[in-house]
């Protein structure tokens, strides 16, 4: 006779694999939190599993610095970090990101938004600590354009970065990230009062977000932003000291065909030349802001109507030359609009606005807005501005 001798299995017993697949099993953030208490053993598991840590000091000074002492503590701790967010850490020193030389081979993602204590550099650290970086987030940082080199030299994967209001970087800083990061998809340069655009020239295929809210790009800058070909959002309202007329024909002369979401709110110098060039140049267009663009009128609205098929939403808020005849224009035409935000054209009398009502099957009026059903449009908002949303893969 053979006796097997019985074995029992105990939670202390189980491989690391096993441990990592309970905890990533639990729900409860407490039972989380509370994983690492048992032993060692089971606190280096929860540790590994941490792949994101968030330090929201609430733009307090006095927390800041705790943040500085505890900091190296806490990267030393979750070495699987795959995102860092340090935002609003306003006296954080480039010292503090020493660190991330040592824990940041793997850190993908990186805000480092209102850190003003953060310049070139800490940047430089950022750059040699972290090679694998995706997303970088340096809204408001005193950064220039040569810790933007650096980091276009050492971090090639970037996709995602944010410079809106860095007010000392340039054009030259702008160039240095789109030659060197090939794989650029979004940049934010919005209230970048030294950034015109030219940057952006040869810029790769990739970069299919831009968003300029305010920057003071010119006719060539603009160009420059068009030219990789990849564009699908583009953000250029309020554009500041425009001194080329009208000119933003540009955007429609092929570099931009796959334009799917166009931002033109403010922009008072924009006419019926550069819609109508817009409007047959980037035939998928869904979404686009006219709003307080003064200077368009039938021709650009009749423009709007023949080509432009794919829109969906169209923004005409407080725009002093759309009448009646531009109105049936957007009628008759934009087929497949569903939402049209109208606020303040005081050309559009009463009798005009019922008649595109009734065209468009609009069947519900409320004091703020007209909710519309049918086969055409959906909803028609008599409010102010409704902000972008961001194109969806």
């Amino acid at each position: 006779m053979f006796s097997c001798e019985e074995t029992s299995v105990t939670a202390s017993n189980l491989p690391d694999d096993c441990l990592f697949i309970v905890f990533d099993k639990l729900e409860s953030s407490s039972d989380r939190e509370v994983f690492g208490l048992t032993c060692r053993r089971w606190l280096h598991v929860q540790n590994s599993a941490r792949n994101s840590l968030q330090l929201g000091c609430l733009y307090r000074p006095n927390v800041t610095q705790e943040y500085v002492r505890y900091l190296p503590r806490l990267l030393m701790r979750f070495q699987q970090l795959r995102s860092i967010s340090l935002a609003g850490c306003t006296e954080l020193p480039d010292s503090a990101l020493t660190w991330l030389q040592l824990s940041g081979s793997k850190l993908q993602s990186l805000s480092l938004d209102c850190c003003f204590g953060i310049t070139d550099n800490g940047l430089a650290l950022v750059s040699s600590g972290c090679p694998t970086l995706v997303s970088i987030s340096l809204y408001r940082c005193n950064i220039t354009d040569a810790g933007l080199a650096i980091l276009g030299k050492s971090c090639l994967g970037l996709e995602y970065v944010n410079l809106s209001y860095c007010a000392f970087v340039s054009d030259h800083g702008v160039r240095a990230l789109s030659t060197g990061c090939l794989k650029l998809h979004l940049l934010i340069i919005s209230y970048c009062k030294s950034i015109e655009g030219t940057g952006l020239r040869g810029c790769p295929s990739s970069l299919t977000y831009l968003e300029a809210d305010s920057c003071l790009l010119n006719r060539e800058g603009l160009l420059a932003a068009v030219s990789g070909g990849g564009l699908e959002y583009l953000n250029v309202s309020s554009l500041r000291c425009w001194s080329g007329g009208d000119g933003l024909d540009g955007i429609g002369s092929g570099f931009a065909s796959r334009l799917r979401f166009l931002n033109l709110r403010l922009c008072r110098f924009v006419g019926d030349e550069s819609v109508e060039a817009i409007a047959k140049g980037c035939p998928l267009l869904e979404e686009w802001n006219l709003a307080v663009c003064h200077e368009v009128r039938v021709r650009g609205w009749q423009a709007i109507g023949s080509n432009c098929q794919n829109l969906r939403i169209l923004h005409v808020n407080r725009c002093q030359n759309l009448c009646d005849a531009g109105l049936q224009a957007l009628q008759n035409g934009c087929k497949m609009l569903m939402v049209l935000y109208f606020h303040g054209c005081r050309q559009v009398t009463s009798l005009g606005l019922e008649l595109f009502k009734q065209a468009r099957w609009v069947v519900k009026i409320r004091r703020e807005e007209c909710v519309c059903v049918g086969p055409r449009l959906d909803r028609f908002y008599m409010q102010d501005w409704h902000p972008f949303l961001p194109p969806t893969s």
